[in-house]
């Protein structure tokens, strides 16, 4: 992962069963959920052969803290696009503007008022930052050195600015910053794009649970996710988030 240095690194095998079992890792460690990787390993599954789908096809995908079910809707063979099931939200801290925001060059005002700053975890626990519109959410610079303090006494992984306006056809945009080794910026986190959801849903700051959701214009790497959360505002089960996909680059591993 580290000689690869991309946002993760997917490790696949297939168990005795016929399904098959992924751990994700970051140039620096191992994390327990992410989207890009859960999409395209299912992807690279199906171009490799290693998976048969013609229409659709659910699967369980046995990842380190237990599986997820994952959909791949398809035409004639090829992937159209593949949906992941995130696990049911937890919504865990939550932080006062004095805490969070000096580490990202922002202040109180530029937060969407009456939301909290608080941490939610799909899978992975990420803290969310809500902002009032894509002038702060563009104005968000990371202090390395208060954000590595943050993170030290904090209970997420990484961090989601995001806003309720989109650039293009989202109905959110957001950015993505975890400390180095990682890479600082994310051009689209799918797992933070369904915990965003969950939190939008859950405090009523969306009238939709399905939207799109908009990340990585302004790195030149414009992506978007498809989000439906599912359940209740106030029991949601899981959040479906996913989008298609594409082979970049094929090679062999040589050991």
């Amino acid at each position: 992962a580290r000689e690869m240095n991309l946002s993760e690194t997917a490790f696949v095998w297939q168990k005795p069963d016929g399904h098959f079992r992924a751990r994700y890792f970051t140039p620096a460690e191992e994390i327990p959920l992410a989207g890009h990787p859960t999409i395209a390993t299912v992807f690279a599954l199906v171009e490799t052969g290693r998976l048969k789908v013609d229409a659709y096809l659910k699967i369980p995908l046995e990842l380190r803290d237990g599986p997820i079910d994952v959909e791949i809707f398809a035409s004639a063979g090829r992937v159209e696009r593949v949906v992941m099931s995130q696990r049911k939200p937890q919504f865990l801290r939550i932080y006062s503007p004095e805490q969070a925001l000096p580490a990202f060059g922002l202040s109180a005002a530029d937060l969407l008022p009456g939301a909290c700053i608080q941490t939610v975890s799909t899978g992975t626990p990420q803290l969310f930052i809500p902002l009032k519109n894509l002038d702060s959410l563009r104005r968000s610079q990371v202090d390395m050195q208060k954000f590595a303090a943050l993170r030290q006494t904090g209970d997420f992984f990484s961090v989601h600015p995001f806003c309720l306006q989109g650039l293009e056809r989202g109905q959110t945009f957001a950015r993505h910053f975890a400390l180095l080794p990682d890479i600082a910026e994310d051009p689209f986190t799918g797992s933070a794009t369904g915990g965003m959801a969950a939190y939008l849903w859950h405090y009523g700051l969306i009238e939709s649970p399905t939207f799109i959701a908009e990340q990585g214009h302004w790195m030149q790497r414009p992506g978007l996710g498809f989000v439906e959360v599912v359940g209740a505002r106030e029991n949601i089960e899981t959040v479906k988030v996913g989008g298609g996909a594409v082979a970049v680059l094929r090679g062999e591993l040589s050991l």
